[in-house]
């Protein structure tokens, strides 16, 4: 299944509203969204997740080198993920120690961010 990508400003933050399924047929054209946010200036990303029913070890590098992306240039990236099963993937992963995952965008813009080193 492909996804659906969206983008839109909220605050500072640019916001990418995913549906369908993060996998390695999904994950690319996320990938594409990223660079293209990041390339046109944008550093402090919320992917809202709500839309993704299913992601797997490919989606997971997807979300990885994206924050490693806007690392780099002192960004942040923020997680929205309300459906459980999904989120569940994360935190068996211990990605839940490296992204802020929250339920809602508006928390995830507002939550302190995590702490980090180069």
């Amino acid at each position: 299944m492909q996804i659906v990508v969206h983008t839109h400003l909220v605050d500072s933050w640019t916001v990418l509203t995913v549906a369908g399924e993060l996998d390695v047929v999904g994950g690319p054209e996320l990938r594409q969204h990223v660079m293209t946010a990041t390339q046109t200036g944008a550093s402090n990303l919320v992917f809202d997740l709500t839309g993704v029913d299913f992601i797997d070890s490919f989606g997971l590098g997807v979300l990885v080198g994206a924050l490693k992306r806007v690392r780099m240039v002192d960004g942040d990236l923020r997680l929205v993920i309300p459906e459980r099963r999904v989120r569940r993937v994360l935190d068996v992963c211990d990605l839940d120690r490296v992204f802020v995952i929250a339920d809602t965008v508006e928390i995830a813009i507002g939550a302190e961010p995590v702490a980090w080193s180069k």
